[in-house]
């Protein structure tokens, strides 16, 4: 089955599953795409504003971090926290949340908010945004509190009977549990679909090359993009007019206008102009780089017809906590001697294969998966001994270990109902997915959309 462009500039390079595909768009309406977070401790964000009253040892004798759940509808999770930390008159840093959330959906997630009064949080007014105090919490919010999201999302425009859809979507799934879940593979958002530029900048942050960097995130056009933008990146591009930019640049591109109202007065400090970007955002360019290479990892390894619920000798094997989370920190190499143990405890769902995020801290695999690894970087003209950022070294790239499958708890085919006119149908589907994981890439399997751009992606 052929797979889309965009998907291969990403390191997306396979399908897991051999059923055919319902097709169909996601997104066709903000309200389509829903994702309610979940913490370790089972609390809820839900998007209708319900909020409990404790959540991780809440309590009204601590005041120093409120928490909160933010409801957002088609905002960008960076700028929807600066919005509200701009209504509070406050630096956005003392907003924490645990993940970013999709930008067209409506979603629910957590957030601590330090050093603010529950009156204060409530006097929040932006649109399309929501925030519900739940009460106060000892520790700001981190990754570490994060269990999962739940997603509810309806599939239209499917030119298939509705029993043909609820077939494929049974078979797709069918073939997944036998997998042990989906590829755990960085999804679409990461990268950015209509101009999938992040790891791109990523790569030339890691090689030291600024310049290169920012031209990329300023002045690389996209098709896809709206024309205004395109042109003002177009112009940049064959200029470096950078107050001329500044002037073209449409308001929505904020963060890009960060940049550029630093290089309009510092034509040449590109370190500095990324350092005007919120530090989150800096992180995930170079995120988003090792993302692609441990996309290209898992490619290869699905490619070349390795398991990815059995290990290899010189596989990296985590445990795996009673949540279902992956205990990523606690890893060791499959041995010889050991390898039949290891794949036991994998059948009993106590362990899953895991891959190398490349960074200065992490090794590579050994055995047949760490030569696969060392193919890729050497085609992608990545030194190990060059992964550390000296200028922005706050941004470096760790490294770390990600599990090659990811589980798909509770889901449902909620309800499949034909289009009006007769012709095709929807289908609404609901599912809970580990952190870290993606929607898109268990959507792209049961979908095997041709085009992602008009699918929704």
């Amino acid at each position: 089955m052929p797979i889309p462009e965009i998907d291969k500039l990403l390191g997306i390079e396979v399908y897991a599953t051999k059923s055919l595909g319902v097709g169909g768009v996601i997104r066709e309406v903000v309200d389509d795409f829903v994702v309610e977070e979940v913490l370790v401790d089972g609390s809820k964000a839900s998007v209708n504003g319900v909020v409990a009253t404790r959540v991780l040892g809440s309590t009204l004798q601590s005041q120093r971090y409120l928490l909160c759940v933010l409801v957002k509808r088609n905002w960008d999770t960076f700028i929807a926290v600066k919005n509200v930390a701009g209504e509070l008159g406050i630096d956005q840093a003392r907003v924490q949340f645990a993940g970013i959330k999709d930008a067209k959906a409506v979603t629910a997630q957590h957030i601590t908010i330090e050093n603010v009064s529950m009156e204060d949080v409530g006097k929040v007014n932006v649109k399309d945004i929501e925030v519900h105090p739940v009460g106060y919490v000892r520790e700001k919010l981190s990754l570490f509190y994060l269990l999962g999201n739940n997603f509810t999302i309806t599939i239209k425009s499917i030119k298939h009977s509705e029993v043909t859809v609820e077939k494929r979507v049974a078979q797709a799934i069918q073939e997944i549990e036998a997998l042990g879940g989906i590829p755990n593979f960085f999804g679409h958002q990461r990268f950015g679909t209509t101009r999938p530029i992040t790891h791109l900048v990523g790569k030339a942050l890691v090689r030291g090359d600024f310049e290169e960097a920012a031209m990329l995130f300023l002045a690389k056009p996209s098709v896809h993009e709206h024309p205004a933008s395109r042109q003002a990146r177009q112009e940049l591009q064959s200029t470096k007019n950078f107050k001329q930019a500044l002037e073209n640049f449409p308001r929505q591109l904020r963060f890009e206008r960060l940049m550029l109202n630093h290089l309009a007065d510092n034509p040449g400090d590109f370190v500095g102009a990324f350092q005007r970007l919120p530090v989150k955002l800096q992180e995930l360019f170079v995120q988003a780089h090792q993302s692609y290479l441990f996309n290209r990892f898992l490619s290869e390894r699905v490619k070349q017809g390795y398991s990815l619920n059995k290990a290899e000798v010189g596989d990296y094997v985590v445990g795996v906590e009673r949540s279902g989370l992956p205990f990523t920190s606690m890893s060791k190499i499959v041995t010889v001697e050991t390898v039949a143990e290891v794949n036991e405890q994998i059948k009993a769902g106590k362990m899953r294969v895991a891959l190398p995020i490349v960074g200065v801290k992490q090794k590579l695999s050994q055995g047949v998966m760490g030569q696969m690894e060392k193919e890729v970087l050497e085609e992608e003209e990545i030194k190990m001994e060059n992964l550390r950022i000296n200028a922005l070294s706050r941004i470096g790239g760790k490294g770390g270990l990600r599990t090659a499958v990811t589980p798909i708890k509770d889901f449902k085919l909620q309800n499949v109902s034909a289009n009006a006119g007769g012709k095709g149908c929807q289908a609404e589907l609901s599912f809970m997915l580990l952190r870290g994981s993606y929607a898109t890439v268990l959507l792209r399997e049961i979908m095997k959309p041709s085009n992602l751009i008009t699918a929704g992606f």
